[in-house]
């Protein structure tokens, strides 16, 4: 294979799998109104509090209890991805509230 057809594949890899990325619910958000932020990773999360667990994945949305030790343990967390940016959290079947990817508000 030559260079220019190595580094085509290349480039075609790197932007076919960040366009699927930005679709997915995967990756680092963080709250808008105060310092916490949580990661997705398929059926992982780290929890604002940075305790790792495990929930319920599908592309678009994530479920998941507070696992004991941190503040709200207990509660059902759920989120459902908005658009590529935005996700929306609910606590408790609470008050809805939009999280944004960290990069766009660092």
């Amino acid at each position: 294979m030559t260079y220019a057809i190595r580094t085509l594949f290349a480039v075609f890899v790197i932007i076919c799998s960040s366009t699927a990325f930005a679709d997915a619910i995967d990756g680092d958000w963080c709250s808008t109104s105060d310092v916490k932020q949580f990661r997705i990773e398929g059926p992982n999360v780290t929890t604002p509090g940075g305790t790792p667990t495990t929930g319920n994945y599908s592309r678009h949305a994530f479920a998941y209890v507070v696992p004991d030790g941190e503040p709200g343990a207990g509660d059902a967390i759920t989120m459902r991805l908005l658009n590529d940016d935005e996700v929306r959290v609910v606590v408790n079947e609470g008050e809805p509230k939009i999280w944004q990817r960290c990069e766009l508000i660092s």
